[in-house]
């Protein structure tokens, strides 16, 4: 799952990020609300995590903008601004959400949770291709003979693969999705978390393949 986090204090962006990305969550970090708002016109989110006081433009009027867009993605708002006026008017903005700071990460993680439930189906939290079970919950990759639990990465890219089976997902949405645009990762990582992927789908003797079609990307197909 991608998130988009624009907080102007950078010593709690980098925690918020720390935190999220512990948590088997892809994060873009911005800095105030019109660099939100230009990622949020090129980037595909499942949820922002949107501070309201910040440089050039605050996150309410950000997300009014955002709202105006016909954007709907899920936001949550951050905020030292505890008064019931503060958390209504980001509300009445378009907000899904408001957490006012300090907060505790396992709050921050729970409301974010709740934020997505919708857009994410909770309900498939266990995706099946196969004979091979992926437990979004736990990190569990699993078939009847064992499983391994995926580092952050290597969950995701799972996830990607097992929500569209058979379909091609490129090299660069990987990135896109995974490492992100600011990325200074080298595009061949995608290759080298298919390969781990792989080796542990051989081990749990799946029926299922990570398969490669020559510069068009990976997809995930049944054996034989």
């Amino acid at each position: 799952m991608r998130l988009l986090l624009a907080e102007d204090e950078r010593s709690l962006s980098r925690a918020i990020v720390a935190i999220l990305e512990k948590n088997n969550y892809a994060v873009d970090a911005v800095y105030d609300g019109a660099e939100a708002l230009e990622y949020l016109e090129t980037g595909n989110y499942d949820g922002v995590i949107l501070d309201v006081m910040m440089p050039r433009m605050d996150g309410i009027t950000a997300l009014r903008q955002l709202r105006a867009n016909g954007n709907t993605t899920p936001v949550l708002i951050l905020s030292a601004k505890s008064e019931v006026d503060d958390k209504v008017d980001g509300l009445d903005a378009g907000a899904n959400d408001y957490l006012t700071k300090p907060f505790a990460a396992r709050e921050l993680l729970a409301r974010i949770r709740a934020m997505t439930r919708t857009t994410a189906l909770q309900s498939d939290t266990r995706l099946t291709a196969g004979n091979i079970t992926l437990d979004c919950a736990t990190f569990e990759l699993s078939s009847p003979t064992g499983g391994f639990r995926l580092a952050n990465k290597e969950f995701q890219m799972m996830e990607l693969l097992m929500r569209s089976p058979r379909r091609l997902i490129s090299t660069e949405h990987f990135m896109e999705r995974i490492w992100g645009y600011d990325s200074e990762a080298e595009i061949n990582v995608v290759w080298v978390y298919i390969s781990y992927l792989r080796k542990k789908l051989a081990a749990l003797g799946a029926n299922i393949q990570i398969k490669a079609t020559r510069n068009a990307g990976y997809s995930l197909e049944e054996i034989g």
